[in-house]
């Protein structure tokens, strides 16, 4: 099995901490987590790929073992966060790679896409929503609401959503048997979302998700114009991004395969080898 490092770069002045394996001269794929967690939710997939292909896999600022620098030190928005992460690519001489993308690393994946849509060369969506149909309603009322009209009215739903219950049931719902997840997950999650001075952070990016909404017309049309390669791998009880969201993506990808999974939103940690066939097998196919 191909040895998994663990380092940082600096950039634009960040520390930014990383999970990288494989051949350098590989095929490369950069793996974007989502929120609560960070490159730790790939801990198990990154050596199920190392063989083959060239894995990348940052903690986002504000995340994982990245600087965490307060918000009246740094704007959080995912702009911004696009930038580190194109930063970061440009340091390692990355410039074709595809990418998988969950939750967050969605609308940092898009913006990557969009900048520099030539350096594609496949995309896989796990639970990373890109159309307006993924949206569940009864998750984002609230944070559409707070990103609408930030205040005491609004902050306490969303601000729930930073405890030990909601980043828990994050991981289990949805999942038929959550024996199989581990509760370090959600554990090492809460404790760096804990850190001081994180919860604004965290609120932030909650008041910035609405300015991703914007920009799906614009994936859309790059996905149909550049005709590349789309895998969305999905669990089909997510209560946060639906199903009809992984469905959506075979209207404007030409290549499109699609597979509703019966999991949740965090389906690495129950359906690992699934995923990990489904991933391998496109790759095999769309990149050689």
């Amino acid at each position: 099995m191909s040895s998994v490092h663990h380092r940082t770069a600096i950039v634009d002045g960040h520390e930014i901490f990383y999970r990288e394996a494989g051949p350098a001269d590989a095929p490369a794929i950069v793996l974007l987590h989502g929120y609560p967690t960070s490159s730790f939710m790939f801990r198990d997939l990154i050596p199920r790929l190392a063989d083959t292909y060239h894995v990348i896999a940052p903690d986002h600022l504000g995340f994982g073992l990245s600087d965490a620098p307060l918000t009246d030190e740094f704007t959080y928005t995912f702009d911004a966060l696009a930038d580190l992460t194109s930063g970061l690519l440009d340091q390692l001489g990355l410039d074709r790679y595809a990418f998988y993308v969950q939750d967050y690393g969605a609308p940092i994946g898009w913006r990557l896409a969009l900048r520099h849509p030539e350096r594609i060369t496949a995309v896989v969506t796990q639970n990373g929503n890109g159309y307006e149909e993924g949206f569940v309603e009864s998750f984002w009322t609230d944070v559409w609401a707070y990103g609408a009209n930030p205040g005491p009215d609004t902050e306490p739903a969303v601000r729930a959503a930073l405890g030990v219950e909601a980043i828990r049931w994050q991981y289990l719902h949805g999942v038929p048997d959550p024996s199989l997840v581990s509760p370090d997950t959600w554990e090492h999650d809460v404790a760096l979302v804990s850190r001081e001075g994180n919860d604004e952070v965290q609120l932030a990016l909650f008041r910035d998700y609405r300015n991703n909404r914007p920009l799906y017309p614009l994936l859309h049309e790059f996905l149909r114009t550049s005709e590349v390669p789309v895998l969305a791998v999905w669990g089909r009880n997510d209560e946060i991004f639906g199903p009809d969201g992984a469905l959506a993506f075979a209207r404007d990808a030409k290549d499109a395969e699609v597979h509703l999974i019966d999991g949740g939103h965090f389906l690495l940690e129950s359906h690992l080898d699934v995923v990990t066939g489904y991933l391998r097998g496109f790759l095999g196919r769309v990149l050689g």
